[in-house]
């Protein structure tokens, strides 16, 4: 059964301008590429990868290209544009990711991770780690970008940072990014 909310709200959505991809301060060149052997760029987010209030929320496997060679850490950033109001859902916030690391395995992006130096921030509801996609019933199909930033030097966050602290940290620091979207609907 449809749900009246989604479908009210249908055509209500923050907007891909509304990322942190769109950030003025946060542009540079996309020399390196990001992927999943669980879903193509443009293609739906499998049902395991969904956020659950209770119960496993487990995340996508990531992979990518080396960055620049004078990268000192990677930072992942996922959001949601297609929430029907304010900013984008951020679905993790992570940094201290190793510019030596090539990949993040399947369920690495839990807190604590499992792999040295990776760091979440607080993310929807003061989680930390991977939140996966929970749309709105009926609202469509939502985009769920990942952003992985190439930075010139180490973050120097509070413990429990945010997305704000991280922008205003990454300002004039990043050198290189790297994009992949998935989707995810609820009917």
């Amino acid at each position: 059964m449809p749900n009246p909310l989604g479908r009210a709200l249908r055509n209500r959505r923050a907007g891909h301008h509304t990322l942190v991809w769109a950030h003025p301060d946060l542009q540079a060149p996309e020399t390196f590429t990001l992927t999943s052997p669980t879903f193509a760029h443009g293609a739906p987010i499998p049902e395991r990868h969904r956020g659950r209030l209770l119960g496993a929320n487990i995340s996508p496997a990531l992979a990518w290209t080396p960055p620049p060679a004078d990268t000192a850490e990677l930072v992942l950033i996922v959001q949601d544009p297609d929430v029907p109001f304010g900013k984008p859902a951020t679905h993790a916030l992570t940094r201290g990711i190793d510019p030596g690391r090539h990949e993040i395995p399947e369920n690495a992006l839990v807190q604590p991770s499992p792999i040295n130096g990776l760091v979440h921030g607080n993310g929807p509801l003061g989680r930390r780690g991977w939140a996966g996609p929970m749309p709105i019933a009926s609202h469509g199909p939502h985009s769920y970008v990942f952003q992985l930033f190439a930075l010139d030097q180490r973050l120097q966050l509070p413990d429990r940072f945010t997305l704000t602290d991280t922008l205003h940290a990454m300002t004039g620091h990043v050198i290189a990014r790297a994009r992949l979207d998935g989707t995810y609907e609820i009917q």
